[in-house]
């Protein structure tokens, strides 16, 4: 016998084919079919899908990676060591997607491709038991940005480019807008270079350069810049539908107002700006920095800012205008520790 077929005619041959009754096929249930991929599942194809459109290429590695490999990314304990290995470079599951991206950076930079954008999607370890590991994506991104061209556009792969591409696939799963950045980082990561995209203590994704102890270990000329999101970190919609909200647009005029803050050199204007942004969550639509000068007196350096008023319900007057520029700037000195600018 080769297949069903086979089994059926032998079946109806022992059993005699008259003895064999006609049944019509079951009808389909009414209504729309329950979906069969988890909103996990749904999300991790969103990731996917949107990482590729960004023009990164995707990755398969194995999920076993060497012990020194593994010891640069916080992992290669004995609890991760697998006991009858293929080989000595796959001798303990991976506590990260990086290194096997690296890898393969470094495979395609010893065959003359220096410019590389990948990414990959799967699972890592943190133990051996079988709640200690979770999915995630990862990107990587290592040389310049574009071809040569007589135009100049070619440049080398900064953290910015990192960040943009996290926060475009976070949109696309959607994450909060209204998270923070944070530097406690790992230590395969700048310090100085990189950052946390987090909701509080949660953290949602890491981006920034790869330490250069890094790219020396895993034999990768940089500059290499990356990123790594947490996708069941990401809180899911309490909402219940599959469509986003309409847009709402008021047709009164919004109004900006310019403010510059001395503050201290090392206070970072992110923090200035979410200040200036929780004055007033309601009628604030948006807040950016215009400026910076350094090398004020006594370490200073000065800060400008945007901040856009949008009403919704009425027009503002000028005593509106004020009572929020009051607020904006109580609440930047009181997170900087700075003043207004004279």
């Amino acid at each position: 016998m080769l297949g069903e077929a086979d089994l059926v005619e032998e079946i109806a041959r022992i059993a005699s084919l008259t003895k064999l009754q006609g049944k019509p096929l079951p009808r389909a249930q009414a209504g729309v079919p329950k979906p069969v991929l988890t909103p996990l599942q749904v999300r991790e194809k969103t990731a996917r899908r949107m990482a590729a459109a960004l023009g990164y290429n995707e990755c398969v590695t194995y999920s076993f990676i060497d012990q020194a490999s593994a010891a640069l990314f916080g992992g290669g304990s004995d609890a991760v060591r697998v006991d009858n290995p293929i080989s000595s470079e796959m001798s303990h599951l991976r506590p990260d997607l990086l290194p096997g991206l690296l890898q393969a950076a470094a495979r395609n930079q010893a065959r003359g491709f220096a410019d590389l954008a990948l990414f990959e999607m799967g699972p890592v370890f943190s133990g051996g038991e079988p709640g200690e590991q979770a999915v995630r994506i990862s990107g990587l991104l290592v040389g310049q940005t574009a071809p040569r061209d007589p135009f100049g556009s070619r440049r080398k792969v900064d953290l910015y480019d990192a960040k943009a591409d996290a926060e475009a696939i976070l949109n696309a799963i959607g994450a909060p807008a209204k998270a923070q950045v944070n530097r406690k980082l790992d230590g395969w990561w700048h310090p100085g270079r990189s950052g946390n995209i987090a909701l509080g203590p949660n953290v949602l994704a890491t981006f920034g350069e790869i330490h250069p102890k890094v790219l020396r270990q895993m034999d990768v000329k940089g500059p290499a810049v990356g990123f790594t999101i947490h996708l069941a970190a990401v809180p899911f919609p309490k909402a219940k539908t599959p469509t986003r909200p309409a847009l709402e647009l008021s047709e009164l005029q919004a109004v900006d107002r310019d403010f510059a803050f001395v503050v201290d050199a090392q206070v970072e204007a992110l923090t200035l700006v979410n200040a200036a942004a929780g004055a007033d969550k309601a009628l604030i639509a948006g807040v950016s920095v215009f400026d910076q000068f350094q090398g004020l007196e006594g370490g200073q350096k000065s800060l400008a800012i945007t901040v856009r008023l949008q009403p919704r319900d009425k027009t503002l007057t000028d005593a509106d205008i004020e009572a929020v520029s009051r607020k904006i700037v109580e609440k930047v000195e009181k997170a900087t520790g700075g003043r207004l600018r004279a």
